[in-house]
This record gives C-alpha cells, sequence and structure tokens, in this order.
C-alpha cells in the first residue's frame, strides 16, 4: 500500500514543490561544502608553513618584522597596518553611514528615498580597483596638499583607508536604514505623545531600540574593510612597516597576498606558503568578527508588543 506524504497541515506536497525544497537545500548545502573546503585548504597549506623550521609560531604572532627571504616572520606590521586601514575607514563610514540612515528613514521624502538610495547603492557596484586609483590620483594629492608632501607619502594608509570608508559607506548606511525603519511605530508615536521631539525621538528611542542591528552592520563593514584587497593593493604601500602613522606607507596583509601571489615566487617555497598562513588569520578575524556580530544581534534583540 503506498503512502503518500502529506503537509504538516495537511496538503499532499506536490512533486514541483519537494524538487524547490531539494534545490534550496543543495544550495544550502553546496554553501556549507564550500566553506569546509576553503578551511581545509587553508589549515593544510598553513600547516606546511608552520612545519618549516625557520618558522616559529611565537616569532610569527608577536615578532615586527616580516621578512620571509632573510628569515623574520612576525606578522604584526602587516596587520598593524591592516587594522590602521580598517579603522579610518570605520571612523569615516559609521558617522556619515548613520547620518545617511537616519536622513532617508526618517526625513526624506518618499520621492527623495527613490532618487539617493540607488545612487548610494550604485557606490557599491563601482570595482574596487577603480576606488584604488581614486585613493592614489585623487585622496593621496588631496592629503599632500593638506598636511605637506614632505609629511604625506605618495603611498599610504590613510588615504586607503579613506577610500575603504567610502566603499562601506553603502553597506553600514543601507542596513542601518533597515535597523531603524524595522523598529515598530508605536514607540515612535508614543514618544511623540509625551511631548518628544524628533530629534530626542530618533537619539532617545530609534537609535537605542534598534541597538542590535546597528551593532552587527558595524562589525560586519569591519569584517568588510579588513578584507578589503586591491584598495590597499594599489595605495597603501608595498613594504611591511610597523608604524602608527597612517600618513606613510604600509603593507597590509590582503597587500601582501597580492603581491606575493602575482610575483615570481617558487611555488611551496616559505614565502608561496606563507600567504595561505595570513589568509587563515583573515579568516579567523573576519569569522570571528561575524561571530561577535551575530551574538550581539541575539544578545540585544528586543521583542515589542
Amino acid at each position: 500500500m503506498t503512502t503518500i506524504q502529506k503537509h504538516p497541515f495537511g496538503k499532499k506536497i506536490r512533486p514541483h514543490e519537494r524538487l524547490i525544497e531539494t534545490y534550496l537545500f543543495a544550495c544550502a548545502f553546496l554553501s556549507i561544502i564550500v566553506t569546509v573546503g576553503i578551511i581545509v585548504i587553508l589549515v593544510r597549506e598553513s600547516f606546511l608553513f608552520f612545519s618549516d623550521p625557520e618558522v616559529g609560531l611565537l616569532e610569527f604572532l608577536t615578532g615586527k618584522t616580516w621578512q620571509p627571504m632573510i628569515g623574520n616572520f612576525g606578522f604584526l606590521p602587516l596587520l598593524n597596518a591592516t587594522l590602521t586601514t580598517s579603522i579610518i575607514a570605520m571612523l569615516l563610514a559609521i558617522p556619515l553611514g548613520m547620518f545617511v540612515a537616519i536622513f532617508l528613514s526618517e526625513y526624506a521624502s518618499d520621492k527623495t528615498r527613490r532618487i539617493l538610495k540607488p545612487i548610494l547603492e550604485l557606490l557599491a557596484g563601482i570595482p574596487t580597483i577603480v576606488y584604488g586609483y581614486f585613493a592614489l590620483t585623487f585622496m593621496t594629492p588631496l592629503l599632500r596638499s593638506i598636511f605637506g608632501e614632505d609629511v604625506v607619502e605618495i603611498y599610504n594608509t590613510a588615504s586607503a583607508g579613506l577610500v575603504i570608508g567610502i566603499l562601506i559607506l553603502p553597506m553600514i548606511a543601507t542596513m542601518a536604514e533597515d535597523a531603524i525603519s524595522a523598529v515598530p511605530k508605536e514607540l515612535k508615536l508614543a514618544a511623540y505623545g509625551l511631548g518628544g521631539t524628533k530629534t530626542e525621538t530618533i537619539y532617545q528611542i530609534l537609535i537605542p531600540a534598534s541597538l542590535s542591528g546597528l551593532s552587527a552592520t558595524f562589525l560586519l563593514a569591519f569584517s568588510r574593510a579588513i578584507g578589503e584587497t586591491m584598495i590597499v593593493a594599489l595605495a597603501a604601500g608595498a613594504g611591511p612597516k610597523f608604524t602608527m602613522n597612517p600618513l606613510v606607507a604600509a603593507e597590509t596583509i590582503t597587500g601582501y597576498i597580492v603581491r606575493i601571489s602575482g610575483g615570481d615566487v617558487s611555488y611551496n617555497s616559505v614565502d608561496y606558503n606563507s600567504i595561505f598562513a595570513l589568509g587563515l588569520v583573515l579568516f579567523i578575524i573576519t569569522f570571528t568578527l561575524n561571530f561577535i556580530s551575530r551574538k550581539i544581534a541575539v544578545r540585544f534583540h528586543q521583542k515589542y508588543e
């Protein structure tokens, strides 16, 4: 006797619905397989790097000199430059992104919003290599005209960080607007009913109520800034240097990976294997940031009735 599979609500499951369900499951499973494959490759190739007699894990984590060709494997200069560009980007993108999000969600008319949002999202579609040339040919000359040519080098982390901030601005603005717009209208109306002004309602009601979404947005944008490649490869510099001065050249992790992978380094050498170790570091950093953003979103999530 044939058993007919039914929907939880008592309806029969049609064949095409089963096909769609299988396809969606396959897509989700494929993403997991790809992620696992990336982890396996990074761990395997990183093991080859750390198994080299010249490489020490302690030196890698604490050393301040990165010159693999002469046996110096301290990656802190690369990490320092990466964090410098990312922090500069966030210092620019968070305030501007929040102001744009507040304007679009609370002040702009529907017509204005329909015009501005596509223009804003157009920034996200510009190739990052174009941003890199913009940093090199516009932002760097601008900084040199402000601070002086003797102070600002042609390649510097400040111009790269500022342009990365422009790159992630649409991401922060769009996601922040969604988070603010998701706050129940009853809270806003209640604030107005108690005599609150528009500004007081925004900064004392809407932003605190959307804190979970905003915090997750900022951490995801920070993760995106850390992983940016072409802008820093073109504008930040090509020499690892441990410096806190953003106006001088310094190479980031992604910039080093681009330079080595596109150069004449022999396959399976310690220089070549180092890019996988640095890739693993980037993966751990971005995974940690995404994990923290998820935890923060869950921790500060509020349900309004």
